[in-house]
């Protein structure tokens, strides 16, 4: 009895124990781990063999854009800026791009570019392109992405300074009466400050004047008011029909605030 117990338990005793697997070891002793050096020169020659190919396609689609191009499209191009009239060709060598850049869908005459990876989108001159429409194989509009927004150029005169200013102002004008009807004075103040750098416009002083006035800052806020009916020449400004109800409303408002703010400034 006592030796079949003893047998059972060196059973018990030999399942228990940790089983050995003999492996191959990867290194002898002496051996020495290979160099890999060879491996990244290897790859830094093939890198180095890609971006040469992919200049020369660059190079190679700017010699091409430019062999028929009018003279403004061709300043356009050699500035690398965007333009409207520019084909898909000159697109890309305005953007210093080359087709695997871009994702193309064609509709009939309408053709839309967008980047392929927003990670590495287009670049022109004037910044990141979010999208280039093509009608009849010539760029109709474009877009840029900015901070605020989405900047389209559809007309010569959006392309100019000015109509960048006018068309930045707007997208922060946009935010900051987002920013003020969700409570954010001091937001919405910041936007409307940085509207009236980029672009004169009487209601962008009214802008302000509200928020001053909402941050009981009556000083500022009756300088703004008077600010605001000076530039719309109350003399000779008749705020009539539907066009003008929103400024006739605010020089209205105007007006009783000044009024108010004079009487608590006193």
């Amino acid at each position: 009895m006592s030796r079949r117990m003893l047998a059972v338990s060196l059973v018990a005793l030999a399942a228990c124990a940790p089983k050995r697997i003999h492996e191959e070891p990867i290194l002898e002793n002496g051996d020495r781990v290979p160099s890999s050096d060879a491996v990244v020169a290897v790859v830094q020659n093939q890198a180095a063999v890609d971006q040469a190919n992919q200049m020369d396609r660059r190079d190679q689609i700017a010699a091409d854009a430019l062999a028929s191009c009018a003279p403004e499209q061709c300043r356009a191009v050699t500035r690398g800026e965007l333009a409207l009239g520019l084909n898909e060709l000159q697109v890309m060598a305005a953007t210093r791009t080359t087709p695997e850049a871009w994702s193309v869908r064609r509709s009939g005459a309408a053709t839309v570019m967008v980047p392929r990876s927003l990670a590495h989108a287009p670049r022109d001159a004037m910044g990141e392109i979010a999208m280039v429409q093509l009608r009849d194989d010539r760029v109709a509009s474009y877009s840029y992405r900015e901070a605020q927004g989405v900047r389209l150029v559809a007309e010569p005169e959006d392309a100019t300074t000015e109509g960048r200013a006018a068309a930045l102002a707007e997208m922060l004008l946009r935010e900051g009466d987002d920013l003020a009807a969700r409570g954010d004075l001091d937001g919405a103040l910041d936007r409307y400050d940085r509207a009236s750098v980029l672009h004169a416009d009487p209601m962008i002083d009214y802008r302000i004047a509200t928020i001053l006035d909402r941050q009981l800052r009556p000083i500022e806020a009756l300088m703004r008011y008077q600010l605001f009916l000076h530039q719309m020449e109350l003399e000779r400004i008749d705020a009539v029909g539907d066009a003008y109800a929103k400024i006739a409303s605010a020089m209205a408002h105007a007006r009783e605030r000044i009024i108010v703010l004079e009487r608590h400034s006193r």
